[in-house]
């Protein structure tokens, strides 16, 4: 194929196609360059999805220069999701913006432009760190921009952006050491570099990389804690469901089998037949169970349940593109109308539940690894009846794309910077819906930095912390702003750690959010120990159904 000379509207076009497709091909290994070796790593998954909301926009806009800038912006603008997809929607916007008064954009053109995307990434964060995603845009910006002084075509320009890109990438744990501990570079610069890689690919016809690790939803990730310790099993991705045609007399040796390699077990029948139900993730162990003792299954269904989360996204977007009202989770309407309302970021219907019962309008499924866009975020503000609005992110991922919510409503919205949901709990109880939202938020943020915090779940990859080596399969306590602070072969022992660290004299309350994975003979044991250990403290414990994460606990 022939070098393009110049950035056409429609080089952009495909450009920004072939950068989604990457993304979506590279975004499980992303998604693993989490610093945390936890099994939610979605800064590829945000970028993914992102973009899906660009090319959506896009496609729909005439191939013309103006409304495809346009609709670039508009689209990253309302489609982002989470940190990562803030700053990329920031870089996107400053591309097209200087692209849309470019015509067929030359090479110093292009410069400008990612100059200009490396500055929106830059305003995009409160305080900028070295070492992220900023670095690397910078530093191929001001590749390009010497390339373009020099005289170079625009293959050479794209050339020296990507090259000065993969140095700046590769060198971002010499600047964060985070990186370095946990033996990754930068996720979203990674996410950045492919930008690049499709571009050069449509200017030049360079074949983009392949990436190293088999693409899903991190569902190596969650095989790789499958099975650890006292038979525990959390983050469990997919439904098994069969029938069954088995001995009676052989059908605890089956149970037995599934209790290791799953949860959420049901068999019931008898007289030769069984409906079988379990939770795992391991669909081959789980069927190769049937087959003990001549055992024969049929009739067999898997269902995906991290899909169905984000399918429920995916039908929600459609509607608001096709400007249809969708309500995520519990609604708001034929509520009565308040001064103030509540909109929520949750996953787990239990607290989707409890949320309700504390008064918030509408809760918005989302959290770790699938977190909402925009434009979902923006729907529901819309709807509550009210004209003042606190959003609680209750993710430290969804705080920057709540906080531009205010800026595209008429309506007054104040973002309380909840970061867990044992915050939206605390932050709930003060909550007033006669009082105005500038008010609510300051009562609401003080009880929300009163609550300590902490999180169990299982490592998925090998990696070092403050708290000593973690083997795949351990289990981790997280505490905000103290980071790993416990590991244990069982979630018992983490969380009893955990809850040694978090518990101090003048604390009194223990909350406790069970996930969907939580199992009971676990949960009896903390409660016990609560009860043994720490006879003054009053304990709490609230079914939240939340994957990834068997237990969070607040305390105040």
């Amino acid at each position: 194929m022939p070098v393009l000379e110049r950035l056409g509207v429609h080089a952009i076009r495909e450009t920004l196609v072939a950068f989604r497709d990457a993304m979506r091909t590279h975004q499980a290994e992303i998604n693993r360059l989490n610093v945390y070796p936890v099994p939610d790593g979605d800064t590829g998954t945000n970028m993914a999805r992102t973009l899906d909301a660009v090319v959506l926009e896009m496609e729909s806009a005439p191939p013309e220069l103006g409304p495809t800038c346009k609709a670039i912006s508009h689209g990253s603008l309302m489609g982002a999701r989470g940190n990562s997809g803030v700053i990329l929607s920031q870089i996107l916007r400053g591309l097209a913006g200087v692209l849309q008064t470019a015509g067929d954009a030359t090479p110093t053109a292009v410069a400008a432009a990612f100059k200009s995307a490396a500055a929106g990434a830059y305003q995009a964060v409160l305080k900028p760190i070295e070492g992220t995603i900023l670095t690397v845009v910078r530093e191929s910006a001001n590749a390009a921009e010497a390339a373009a002084a020099a005289g170079g075509s625009l293959l050479e320009v794209l050339a020296a952006a990507r090259d000065a890109g993969k140095v700046s990438l590769d060198n971002t744990p010499e600047l964060l050491p985070v990186l370095k501990d946990a033996g990754v570079v930068d996720a979203g610069g990674a996410g950045f570099l492919l930008l690049l890689d499709a571009a050069l690919h449509v200017v030049d016809g360079r074949p983009i990389p392949e990436p190293t690790v088999a693409n899903s939803v991190t569902g190596e990730d969650f095989a790789a804690v499958a099975h650890r310790g006292d038979g525990d099993v959390s983050d469990l991705r997919y439904e098994v469901m069969f029938f069954l045609d088995l001995e009676d007399r052989h059908i605890e040796a089956f149970k037995s089998a599934w209790s290791d390699i799953g949860d959420s077990i049901v068999v019931v029948g008898g007289d030769g037949i069984w409906n079988c139900h379990v939770h795992t993730n391991d669909i081959g162990a789980a069927i190769e169970a049937g087959l003990i003792n001549a055992g024969r299954p049929k009739q067999i269904r898997v269902t995906d349940l991290f899909e169905e989360v984000a399918e429920e996204h995916a039908h929600r977007e459609a509607a608001l593109k096709g400007d249809r009202m969708v309500r995520a989770g519990a609604s708001a309407a034929g509520l009565p109308p308040v001064t103030t309302a509540i909109v929520a970021v949750c996953s787990g219907d239990g607290l989707g539940e409890l949320f309700g019962q504390l008064g918030v309008q509408c809760v918005v499924t989302g959290g770790q690894t699938l977190n909402p866009s925009t434009a979902e975020l923006l729907d529901a503000v819309e709807h509550v009846n009210a004209e003042q609005v606190v959003i609680l992110p209750n993710n430290k991922n969804i705080i920057p794309v709540a906080e531009q919510i205010n800026a595209l409503t008429n309506k007054r919205v104040v973002v309380v910077p909840t970061r867990s949901m044992p915050e939206a709990l605390a932050a709930l109880v003060v909550y007033d819906p006669e009082s105005t939202a500038e008010a609510n938020a300051i009562d609401m943020a003080a009880a929300a930095e009163s609550v300590a915090t902490g999180e169990i779940t299982q490592a998925v990859r090998d990696t070092n912390s403050d708290a000593g080596p973690i083997t795949t399969g351990d289990w981790i306590g997280i505490v905000r702003g103290d980071g790993i602070i416990s590991i244990a072969g069982t979630a018992e022992g983490a969380a009893i750690a955990l809850l040694e660290h978090l518990i101090t004299e003048e604390r009194e309350i223990v909350t406790i959010v069970t996930g969907a994975d939580a199992v009971r003979k676990t949960t009896d044991a903390l409660t016990n120990w609560l009860g043994d250990a720490k006879p003054s403290v009053q304990v709490e414990i609230h079914r939240g159904g939340q994957p990834l994460y068997p237990y969070l606990f607040g305390v105040e």
